[in-house]
């Protein structure tokens, strides 16, 4: 057997393969509703053969929006499309999680089709009030954050939480909470946009204790015997920041409070050079699980067969994340198991093409 089609059981799912479809933010969404957009766009991956499909990023408040076009679940009248999303999926054999997200300071900006994704003013149209770990904004033009005071952490929490309750009753499979990508819980956790002087700035432990506060609040609604997973940036690529070895010490921990794998990326939390080749994060995912004995999501320019099943075959991870080969390719997973000599069941409808 091709290991990249080898099944994977984590807590009470187990995976027909190994590739997954990597969050992919869509843009596509007014005040945070799915639309049928979401429907084809997921619905299309899981009937080419992905084994777990992540939501793009899903906003856990109004204010968590990277755009006002983003994905949300911060009221219950989301609830019903995704559900008919998530029911889709199950009828095709896969499973279905939420990417958990706040964005933070790098909320309220444009779509990125739109005047380059630019922020959008507090008091413009589609604009707010960004909050993070500190008033640094992303880049020196940008309108600083407003840093957030106890309430503020407390309602963070809370949001996630409801999210959380609200991602039951869609009926999601897998939770990511989004701690990447330069998005709220990484400003905190990095040294290099958290200035804080209080208990959640300063120290290593200091600086990831929102995330695990979160993790806390996520855990007091979500089952333990469904899988939660996190998304880290292992790496700021820049001297003074976050670093692998950080990452090494907070999977450890994480691991600890029962989170189930780290899918690993890098970067987004400042402007940085980064050596932008074929699997070139791939080597933090492999130290990670390596050094925390936690499972790993490898992710970054995977875009062919043999690239995705020696990343399992090695053991560098444990999950392969697809984002824009899966957008050039819904059925990336069938091709795959063609390229690789592996017979896997495809759906009935698209059988008369499986081998000419």
């Amino acid at each position: 057997m091709a290991q990249l089609f080898s099944p994977l059981k984590i807590k009470d799912i187990e995976l027909r393969n190994r590739i997954a479809v990597s969050p992919m933010c869509e843009y596509s969404s007014t005040d945070g509703f799915a639309t049928d957009w979401h429907l084809v766009h997921i619905g299309s991956r899981a009937v080419g053969g992905a084994a777990l499909i992540i939501s793009e990023a899903i906003a856990v408040s109004p204010e968590g929006r990277i755009t006002y076009a983003d994905l949300g679940i911060y009221k219950d009248e989301h609830i019903d499309k995704l559900k008919e999303i998530t029911d889709f999926v199950h009828q095709h054999g896969a499973y279905m999680g939420l990417q958990l997200a706040h964005a933070g300071r790098k909320a309220s900006h444009e779509r990125p089709w739109d005047e380059r994704g630019k922020q959008i003013l507090p008091d413009y149209a589609n604009g707010w009030e960004t909050v993070s770990a500190s008033a640094v904004p992303f880049i020196p033009e940008e309108v600083a954050p407003i840093a957030l005071d106890k309430a503020g952490i407390e309602k963070v929490k809370a949001d996630f939480k409801a999210a959380t309750e609200r991602a039951l009753k869609v009926g999601i499979d897998v939770i990511e909470l989004h701690a990447a990508h330069g998005y709220l819980l990484h400003q905190f956790y990095s040294p290099l946009s958290n200035q804080r002087t209080d208990e959640y700035g300063g120290s290593f432990e200091n600086r990831i204790r929102l995330l695990l506060e979160v993790v806390d609040s996520v855990k007091q609604v979500w089952p333990d015997e469904k899988p939660l997973f996190v998304r880290i940036s292992a790496t700021d690529w820049t001297e003074g920041g976050w670093t692998i070895e950080d990452s090494v010490k907070l999977a450890t921990v994480l691991k600890e409070k029962g989170v189930d794998l780290i899918d690993t990326s890098t970067g987004g939390n400042v402007l940085a050079k980064i050596p932008l080749k074929p699997g070139y994060q791939i080597e933090f995912a492999e130290q990670i699980k390596k050094e925390s004995g936690i499972m790993t999501g490898a992710v970054g320019l995977i875009t062919e067969s043999k690239q995705a099943n020696e990343i399992i075959e090695t053991e560098q991870a444990d999950l392969v994340f697809i984002a824009r080969e899966l957008l050039r390719d819904p059925y990336f997973p069938l091709r795959a198991a063609h390229e690789l000599g592996q017979d896997i069941t495809w759906p009935v409808q698209y059988e008369r093409a499986k081998w000419h």
